[in-house]
């Protein structure tokens, strides 16, 4: 299966020349790269959440494979869905399924199902791909999409997938995609997103659920972040530093109602 780009010329722009333009802006080609677990990285629209993702990639020392972990906004497919053979499109080419790595991830879980109908206009993954492609054009993924669920599930999920990189020997890079608050104040979402962060920056995915249900914040791949950081942690991670945080209000000027980006790196 091609899983076509469903939110080129969208999310960012359709072509291939504008699109690597736009990400030349973006990135930061003097920046101090290093080995990392893992990433949370937003997935808005270029303008808004791109200054935070490419600085956050740019921090980042690739690898052949990167597992990408976001949240269902389309609810369509299974609650919790893999896929494990097949290749992704966008304007700058083809990537390809790591389908060894996938497949031993499934295999690994309770809850993963191969699945193709929830990543078909699902945008949370296929926004990463350009900036991966633009770094290292020949890298492999494994996409996973997640529902809202307990952390119980959560955890799980991140156990499976440290297991499989395990097991197969693979470096493969974690990514956790991921807005922070929507659609409060500036002040209010900075507020909420720093407490979220804190608990990130300390790799504790249960204080994160406790913020995020505590503070009511919506912030939508706390279900990947989570399965992340009980990964990571699984493959031996000491420290997270934050990268870059924004709202959209740096770009659009309206402070009153933004959402909020953060970009880490664990390592």
């Amino acid at each position: 299966m091609v899983r076509n780009a469903a939110v080129a010329g969208r999310f960012y722009p359709g072509t291939p020349s504008s699109l690597q333009l736009q990400i030349e802006r973006l990135v930061d080609s003097t920046a101090r790269k290093e080995k990392v677990i893992g990433v949370v990285s937003p997935h808005a629209g270029y303008p808004y959440s791109g200054p935070v993702a490419g600085a956050t990639f740019s921090r980042v020392e690739l690898k052949g494979t990167f597992v990408i972990i976001g949240p269902n906004h389309t609810g369509m497919g299974m609650p919790f869905s893999i896929m494990t053979q097949g290749t992704w499109e966008t304007p700058l080419g083809q990537v390809r399924i790591d389908s060894d790595l996938a497949t031993k991830i499934l295999d690994n879980s309770d809850y993963l199902e191969e699945d193709e109908v929830a990543h078909v206009y699902e945008h949370s993954i296929e926004v990463q791909l350009p900036f991966l492609q633009y770094f290292k054009p020949d890298i492999k993924i494994v996409p996973i999409l997640l529902a809202h669920s307990g952390i119980t599930t959560f955890k799980e999920i991140g156990r499976s997938i440290a297991s499989a990189i395990k097991d197969t020997h693979n470096e493969a890079i974690i990514v956790a995609s991921s807005d922070m608050t929507h659609y409060e104040s500036h002040e209010s979402a900075k507020r909420k997103d720093m407490k979220a962060i804190e608990a990130i920056l300390a790799l504790d995915e249960d204080q994160l659920l406790q913020q995020v249900e505590e503070l009511n914040i919506s912030m939508c791949g706390y279900g990947p972040t989570i399965c992340l950081i009980t990964a990571a942690k699984e493959l031996g991670a000491k420290e997270a530093e934050l990268v870059r945080y924004q709202t959209s209000g740096d770009t659009s000027g309206d402070y009153n109602r933004v959402v909020g980006y953060a970009g880490v790196i664990i390592k």
